[in-house]
């Protein structure tokens, strides 16, 4: 029983971490390279 409840929260650890990354990676800029792709991909799509 006790083993259950470490790997309870064990598995509520990862998963309050796995969002805290998730979060920071959406709060986080595009980089401009992408900035760019995207920008050329609407031009292509615009100019058909």
């Amino acid at each position: 029983m006790a083993e259950e409840k470490s790997k309870s929260s064990i598995k509520d650890q990862i998963n309050d971490n796995l969002k805290r990354v998730y979060e920071q990676a959406l709060q986080e800029e595009v980089p401009d390279r992408f900035k760019d792709l995207l920008a050329q991909l609407k031009a292509k799509e615009d100019g058909k």
